[in-house]
């Protein structure tokens, strides 16, 4: 009866733990305010920050493209196509993780950068990203660092792909650049309004260190 008992607990206990886990990975709740969110994952401000001294591309627009392009979910794939209802077919495209990088692309920016072990479904790793291919964008393409709507046409499209202006006959592709480009805007608007507290928010930030 003990044991029966103790098993009793272990298994409620492992329950537990797998909805805590689950609880844990659900994206952020209200994902129009960029405070909102970064306020429930701190780190990610901390790693868009980090990006943006390194590569140039403003916070907001990283978290843009992360709210088009995942819903901020680290596992994010694009749908699986199913013949007769239930054999499971290859997916759209080898893109995935909070970045939807696919796998070529991440496979040049791992050669580029020697970050031989980024993970997609890491926000630090997949906010790197995002800030170097832009700035492959800067260098190959003339684009501003500040120019969400044309910077997201390249991500999409490729450098080759935005170089033939692919994107001309896509006017779905320019709606969600259109909307990318507002989401950062008003990201920019709000982000001061919180950013001085996140700067701050782990216990060993403290002033004047974390300004």
């Amino acid at each position: 009866m003990v044991l029966a008992k103790g098993w009793v607990r272990s298994l409620a206990a492992s329950c537990l733990l797998i909805l805590c886990v689950g609880c844990a990975s659900l994206p952020p709740s209200n994902q129009d305010n960029i405070c909102s969110v970064l306020r429930e994952e701190p780190g990610w401000y901390d790693a868009a920050r980090k990006s943006e001294r390194r590569w140039g591309t403003p916070i907001a627009i990283q978290m843009a493209f992360v709210r088009q392009e995942s819903a901020f979910r680290a596992r994010a794939k694009p749908p699986r196509r199913w013949l007769f209802g239930f054999i499971p077919l290859p997916r759209e495209s080898s893109a995935k993780g909070f970045a939807q990088a696919q796998d070529p692309a991440w496979s040049d920016y791992q050669a580029a950068t020697g970050q031989r072990f980024a993970r997609r479904s890491d926000m630090d790793d997949a906010l790197d990203f995002i800030g170097w291919y832009n700035d492959v964008s800067f260098r190959r393409l003339g684009l501003a660092k500040t120019n969400a709507y044309d910077l997201y046409l390249a991500y999409h499209e490729g450098h080759g792909g935005y170089s033939r202006r692919s994107f001309l006959n896509k006017p779905g592709l320019r709606d969600i650049a259109s909307r990318v480009d507002q989401t950062s805007l008003r990201y920019s608007r709000q982000l001061p309004q919180c950013e001085d507290d996140l700067r701050c928010s782990r216990w060993y930030q403290f002033w004047p260190f974390c300004r």
